[in-house]
């Protein structure tokens, strides 16, 4: 059955309930949950991993008004039950309201103290979903490129500006809602930007999407990272295929240096200086960027090409930052990028079991799947990584 909260007008602050008077913030906790109809029918979940469980639901003044209620699982291997990212994703998710920004309706507990977060309906998938579709069921031009890439610049643009690093964007973390709006989703590993010389955890970001300064071990960084991230995102859009594949941390060593160079001092000063440079493969690699992208990257164009490569600076210095790029002439350049309600729908995806499948990941990457990116890099575990 649908799951049903008794309203908050048959409880006042002085009414006794079974253990004792209520309190105002219990009556607060359950008008929020009143606002609300989830289906917790057996059978029913849009998908569960190890730590959330997500439901199908909608407003109660509007059952058209769709949502995906992700309950959080308690952990016994912490002390409160609920582990990091969960307070990181309703922390940051509260604090930012975009239109290319996943949306945090409500968090509510149960009386279990299960904590719940009511979060956006995006029923259309995924961009990974999106660009690994055959090119005969989905075919998409550079206008299409283009309007996707300038969406999701704009969300990474905001929560830059709002002093926020994402720390795990991929194409799987890019949703879809009905209208075709790209939305980036899955805070679990955001954080503010840290004080100058504090140091931060370099084991964030799924390894094909991880920058060169957290391979090499940097511990102070900013939004560059996020700024590589979202590049290697825009040129697998445009191959339709994974961009920097690798199977262990070692091995992605390889592979970026073997497409980018392998950097030096006058490169990128102080590069040798970080922890796992002494990892580096040797000889030096020559970089293997340009003629590859002038090859493989047409669709861009050569301004599109020019955005894309300075996303991908292997120095962080010299990294472009996201408004930059968003300042850039291609934007309105031809050709014109297409209509928002005209773009191509992935074919008989999305639906809600896709919501859940999306929704459930943890910060430890469950549900990513074994039959995807899971084969051949597993994220790291960053359950017991709190900075």
């Amino acid at each position: 059955m649908l799951q049903s909260t008794r309203s908050p007008a048959s409880t006042t602050a002085s009414s006794p309930g079974p253990d004792g008077p209520t309190d105002l913030s219990q009556q607060i906790n359950d008008s929020v949950r009143h606002r609300f109809v989830i289906d917790t029918r057996p059978g029913h979940k849009l998908g569960e991993g190890t730590y959330a469980i997500v439901f199908s639901g909608h407003y109660r003044t509007d059952p058209t008004h769709l949502v995906a209620v992700k309950r959080i699982k308690k952990n016994a291997d912490y002390h409160d039950g609920i582990a990091p990212d969960a307070f990181r994703e309703i922390q940051f998710l509260s604090e930012l309201s975009h239109p290319n920004i996943i949306t945090l309706h409500a968090v509510f507990s149960t009386k279990s103290q299960t904590l719940s977060l009511v979060l956006e309906h995006l029923p259309g998938g995924d961009l990974e979903q999106l660009f690994q579709t055959p090119r005969d069921q989905l075919a998409y031009s550079a206008s299409d490129f283009k309007a996707w890439a300038l969406m999701l610049l704009r969300a990474v643009a905001f929560i830059h500006a709002s002093g926020i690093l994402h720390r795990d964007i991929k194409g799987n973390n890019i949703l879809i809602a009905a209208d075709n709006t790209l939305k980036l989703a899955d805070f679990g590993l955001a954080r503010a930007f840290a004080e100058p010389g504090r140091n931060m955890t370099h084991q964030v970001i799924t390894r094909f999407y991880r920058p060169p300064e957290l391979l090499y071990g940097a511990m102070h960084y900013g939004a560059a990272v996020d700024v590589w991230s979202t590049g290697v995102v825009l040129v697998e859009l445009c191959i339709r295929d994974f961009f920097l594949p690798a199977n262990t941390d070692v091995e992605q060593f390889h592979v970026v240096e073997h497409m980018f160079g392998t950097p030096t001092e006058e490169s990128w000063p102080g590069v040798s200086s970080l922890p796992f440079y002494n990892l580096s493969s040797a000889p030096p690699k020559q970089a293997q960027w340009r003629a590859w992208a002038g090859a493989r990257l047409q669709m861009l164009g050569g301004d599109g090409l020019e955005v894309v490569s300075g996303m991908l600076a292997v120095d962080p210095r010299r990294r472009w930052s996201a408004e930059r790029v968003l300042r850039h002439a291609y934007w309105g350049n031809e050709p014109q990028m297409t209509r928002k309600e005209l773009l191509p729908r992935v074919p008989g995806k999305g639906g809600k079991k896709k919501v859940g499948e999306d929704l459930k990941r943890g910060a430890e990457g469950e549900g990513e799947g074994e039959g995807r990116v899971e084969k051949v890099a597993r994220k790291l575990d960053f359950g017991s990584m709190r900075n």
